[in-house]
């Protein structure tokens, strides 16, 4: 249980540990997989793969004969990566490699899926990314994003329904400040899944959909579920080490970038970990519960033919009524 990557320097390492197994429920990948017409896939591009959750995770609904590759920037998470999927002995239906999302290392044109998990979020320039995705998805194809809007979670915690309105409004006004921070410092929008339709249209993609991942972590004692203790593990080992959404560092950062002042950042930051320590103490009680909502869309949107006789239109989608 717990995050080997913890505290790890590369980038996203606090949010790999075994609380991101429990993102999805298989009955909704399976609508998805409905929903977008899997059975006719067999060439797949997992962008910004990390470990490899996402590809396997879409894995288990697509044809036993598709193939799923995994591109990621850092060479550590393509090791471990390319690790997980030899010790499931499936090291030729997953393979991975080193490149950069806005400039992908293939050709146009030659994947039937080209999709990401949390990944836009990270990006400087998310259209360039999404530009390369569709570029190399082939026509008919479909291009789809798994984005939060991280934001909204700082309502969603039954803890802030008991909080004083002012705290909890200081920490509203806190993340959203280091959020605009880190998007003006070019490290990425953290509630960019607010924006990728618009992203999606503006980059020819037709019949866009618009979902919201069904998955809710709800916690309560005596978190006897592997789930539940990945979780609270997660939430006290963060309050353990006064680690916020980011480091502190991080933090400071785009607090400045985003028009914080100097003089407020201490006390914003005080805030912040004494929720967080607030909520490792009532796990410690075994008193702390949440319905541990998200929210998460799923954009999807199907690449275009090119204007040419020799071309039929893409077969439908399917869809559920």
């Amino acid at each position: 249980m717990g995050n080997e990557f913890s505290e790890h320097r590369a980038h996203s390492a606090e949010y790999f540990g075994d609380t991101r197994d429990s993102w999805w429920n298989h009955d909704y990948v399976e609508l998805l997989a409905r929903r977008w017409g899997l059975s006719r896939v067999r060439e797949v591009l997992d962008v910004g793969c990390g470990v490899g959750h996402w590809g396997r995770v879409l894995g288990g609904v697509l044809p036993r004969a598709a193939r799923i590759t995994g591109v990621d920037r850092d060479p550590v998470w393509v090791e471990k990566a390319a690790e997980r999927a030899a010790a499931r002995g499936e090291t030729e239906r997953f393979r991975y490699q080193v490149g950069i999302a806005e400039q992908l290392p293939f050709e146009g044109d030659t994947f039937d899926l080209v999709t990401c998990q949390t990944v836009l979020i990270h990006a400087a320039d998310p259209a360039a990314m999404i530009a390369e995705m569709v570029r190399v998805a082939r026509p008919g194809g479909l291009v789809a994003a798994a984005e939060p809007n991280n934001l909204a979670g700082a309502l969603l915690d039954a803890a802030v329904l008991r909080a004083p309105v002012e705290e909890t409004l200081t920490l509203v006004r806190f993340q959203l400040l280091c959020e605009r921070g880190k998007a003006a410092l070019g490290e990425g929008h953290s509630s960019l899944g607010e924006l990728v339709p618009e992203l999606f249209a503006r980059h020819g993609l037709l019949d866009i959909q618009v979902y919201l991942n069904d998955k809710a972590s709800g916690v309560l004692p005596p978190y006897a579920s592997a789930e539940q203790r990945a979780t609270v593990e997660e939430i006290s080992d963060f309050a353990r080490r006064d680690f916020w959404i980011w480091s502190r560092s991080d933090t400071h950062r785009y607090f400045l970038a985003g028009g914080g002042e100097e003089h407020d950042f201490e006390a914003c930051w005080a805030a912040a970990l004494a929720a967080a320590h607030r909520n490792a103490e009532a796990i410690a009680r075994g008193t702390y519960a949440s319905a541990g909502g998200t929210v998460g869309y799923i954009v999807c949107g199907t690449k275009p033919f090119p204007h040419s006789s020799r071309h039929l239109p893409a077969p439908p989608l399917h869809r559920d009524r």
